[in-house]
């Protein structure tokens, strides 16, 4: 008889190990020499190792050997899911930084705002940026050509492939929608924020950027932790109530064109509700695309397996 082993991992679960008899049958039999190609598994925590035995008077038989780490306790065997692909949407200050910043913490997602892509070309003084300022200053989107590329590069980086990505403020406009559509960039879902426009222009008009730390304060509803920081803060060009009027209707006139391409994977929150109830609501819906990915994931694992082993 001759065995062919295969090492690799799972994770320790509640479940009792695999045995011979709810594996599945190989009605096959097929000369070992069939049986050499082998198939790596993402690893995970507690090593195992699969072995498959021939004899070629017999069909092949499939068991589990844990090793000794594993031998304490039952095993599973599991694949990391695909990582969240998330788009978050919603006018101007209703709440998506503070939103993609608890994303962000729990999820470890990559946080990419189109918005500051723009605003690092503009400090730079590219072309483009001198080109998307122009725009910008009028409250009008900067054109598909000068931002889409920008934000194609920086979703397929290692690190947003790797961990999932959290795409704030962009698609804004139809165009944007069907370029991002063209490049075959779908989020799992798109998070729209849901709030009424006298609360967003009082949230635009009171917020204040300081320029050493990057961090966004409120006058009114968080306001700087001393009098030094205070001294150093500075209103974005547009975030004046002239500047944010023109952008709401700017907003207004394209939102309804990007939710017809989102459609199917749109998830409307009411932003008017205390930041904590609304991650409450967002949370929840991040949890059950997770649980179905690793449920796909593991389908297609067993069915792999399945097809491999007969």
């Amino acid at each position: 008889m001759v065995s062919l082993g295969i090492s690799f991992s799972c994770v320790a679960a509640a479940r009792t190990t695999p045995s011979l008899a709810s594996s599945p049958s190989c009605s096959n039999n097929k000369p070992f020499a069939s049986l050499h190609t082998t198939r790596s598994l993402e690893t995970s925590r507690v090593p195992f190792r699969l072995e498959i035995s021939y004899d070629r008077r017999f069909s092949a038989e499939l068991r589990w050997k844990p090793s000794a780490a594993a031998r304490s306790g039952s095993v599973v065997a599991t694949t990391k899911p695909e990582p969240l692909k998330i788009m978050i949407s919603g006018a101007p200050a209703s709440g998506k930084g503070t939103q993609c910043e608890l994303i962000e913490k729990k999820y470890g997602l990559v946080h990419i705002a189109a918005g500051d892509l723009l605003r690092a070309e503009i400090g730079a003084g590219t072309e483009n940026g001198k080109r998307a300022k122009e725009y910008m200053e009028k409250g009008m989107l900067v054109p598909s050509e000068i931002v889409v590329m920008m934000v194609k590069e920086r979703l397929l980086q290692p690190d947003a492939q790797e961990k999932g990505w959290l795409l704030d403020g962009y698609p804004r406009s139809l165009s944007q929608a069907t370029a991002l559509e063209d490049l075959r960039i779908r989020p799992d879902l798109f998070i729209l924020l849901d709030i009424s426009e006298d609360i967003l222009i009082e949230r635009v008009v009171g917020r204040r950027l300081d320029p050493v730390t990057g961090k966004i304060y409120h006058l009114k509803y968080s306001p700087p932790e001393n009098e030094e920081i205070a001294a150093r803060l500075t209103q974005r060009f547009d975030d004046t109530e002239e500047k944010v009027k023109l952008r709401l209707k700017t907003h207004h006139l394209n939102v309804e064109d990007v939710l017809s391409t989102y459609k199917d994977v749109i998830f409307k929150v009411n932003g008017d509700a205390p930041i904590e109830d609304v991650f409450v609501e967002i949370d929840k819906a991040l949890s059950s695309i997770l649980e179905e990915k690793s449920r796909i994931d593991s389908a297609s694992m067993a069915a792999g397996m399945t097809h491999w082993i007969c």
